[in-house]
């Protein structure tokens, strides 16, 4: 494995990258286990979003996305094909956040409140939130995926990467 030019060996950036990736992937766990503890209950707050009303389209992702979620978590606790989990959390995140906006600016549009004064159960595993709080979060968390795109944190992995390809 070819060290990162940029980012010698110890360094605290490449510490705040490792603690970035365990944060990312206990984030994950925790949400994706509470919501898997009540699938009947998340199954509910999808159906909040005006997705499709297709019924086994919303029973899979009220009965895979929590185990998805939780795997891509531990993968990046134990530092397993980083990148690639960064990129799925990534991807993840914006299609949540994007929701999550959506939502919240029909609910201000609807009962005529400020846009940060909305509060909801996103259905994120964390209860009724307050919906520029959870914005800031999951851009926070973009930002955490994003960086481990980079190729920072491959301190304490098990393997980084899938491929043994030189880098």
């Amino acid at each position: 494995m070819k060290a990162n030019p940029f980012i010698p060996a110890g360094t605290v950036a490449e510490m705040i990258t490792v603690l970035g990736r365990w944060t990312l992937g206990a984030v994950f766990i925790y949400t994706g286990w509470h919501k898997a503890l009540a699938p009947v209950d998340f199954l509910k707050l999808l159906r909040g979003y005006d997705l499709p009303p297709v019924p086994w389209v919303l029973n899979s992702i009220a009965g895979v996305l929590p185990w998805f979620e939780m795997l891509c978590g531990l993968l990046l606790l134990s530092g397993v094909a980083v990148r690639g989990t960064a990129l799925i959390l990534e991807l993840l995140l914006v299609s949540f956040t994007w929701l999550v906006l959506r939502r919240a600016w029909v609910l201000s549009s609807a009962l005529n409140l400020p846009f940060c004064a909305v509060k909801f159960d996103c259905g994120c595993g964390t209860g009724a939130v307050w919906v520029c709080r959870k914005l800031v979060e999951n851009i926070l968390l973009m930002l955490l995926a994003g960086g481990l795109l980079t190729g920072r944190g491959r301190r304490f992995c098990l393997r980084f990467g899938l491929v043994s390809a030189k880098d």
